[in-house]
């Protein structure tokens, strides 16, 4: 990671905190997927705690499903030493929708997040990616072994170039697979339609042919919990660092 004294030209975040969790059920019933614990802290606390680590601080949490519980856990974000602003869905909006909505009043690019996930995206190297290529939309990839079960990605230097969902091993461009972070520059949603949308169908894929969408290889770790296996996992091989443990005492006891 750069320097402290260095910090991000993009001020804003939005974290998708809408789902159902459903792969998740029964324990999603009652408690929203980003609230489900890791190492006796929320999930989501997680992405906060990056996004704050960098400087990002004005943070939008796109909610739906169980969204009360989320705005009592988090409230306006001033415990946590950020601004958290809510953008609620009154009906499903998917991602694409989802942010649209979330940043309808931004002007600058922006940071994107998949709130299910536990990783330690480094947002300085991203914007360098961003910056260098003048993308439209910078991507954080992330290696993985079974690349039938992910949205691969193909890639010709930092440029991604195509989108192939769930391929078969032999028809792989890589195993390099979207790892939920993104850059945008808010300008690019005009594409997404009213209401409903998928950013990764009607946005990504779409884009990645006019050669605006490039590639940031996160080398980090990234713990997906989007089902009750990975979930699991996560919980059995995240290793808390020391700063953690240091809000943990703060914000947990």
């Amino acid at each position: 990671m750069k320097s402290k004294m260095e910090s991000l030209s993009f001020k804003k975040a939005v974290i998708l905190a809408g789902g159902k969790g459903t792969r998740l059920y029964p324990i999603t019933r009652e408690i929203p997927k980003p609230l489900l614990f890791v190492k006796r802290k929320p999930i989501l606390y997680y992405a906060i705690e990056n996004l704050k680590k960098h400087g990002i601080t004005e943070i939008v949490l796109s909610v739906g499903y169980r969204a009360e519980k989320i705005a009592d856990y988090f409230g306006n974000g001033a415990n946590f030493g950020v601004n958290i602003f809510y953008s609620k869905e009154k009906e499903p909006l998917g991602t694409g929708g989802a942010i649209k909505l979330a940043s309808k009043n931004f002007q600058e690019d922006f940071i994107v997040l998949n709130g299910d996930n536990v990783a330690d995206f480094d947002f300085y190297k991203m914007q360098e990616i961003h910056n260098r290529n003048k993308a439209k939309i910078t991507i954080a990839l992330y290696p993985v072994e079974d690349v039938t079960k992910f949205g691969i990605a193909k890639i010709e230097g930092e440029k991604i170039t195509k989108f192939i969902e769930k391929p078969k091993k032999e028809e792989a461009p890589s195993n390099l697979n979207n790892a939920g972070a993104y850059i945008i520059n808010p300008k690019v949603l005009e594409i997404l339609p009213d209401g409903f949308s998928l950013i990764e169908k009607d946005c990504f894929e779409k884009l990645a042919q006019e050669g605006v969408i490039f590639a940031y290889c996160h080398k980090g770790y990234w713990f997906p919990t989007d089902d009750i296996k990975k979930y699991n996992l996560c919980k059995k091989l995240f290793k808390p660092s020391p700063i953690n443990k240091y809000y943990e005492r703060i914000f947990i006891g």
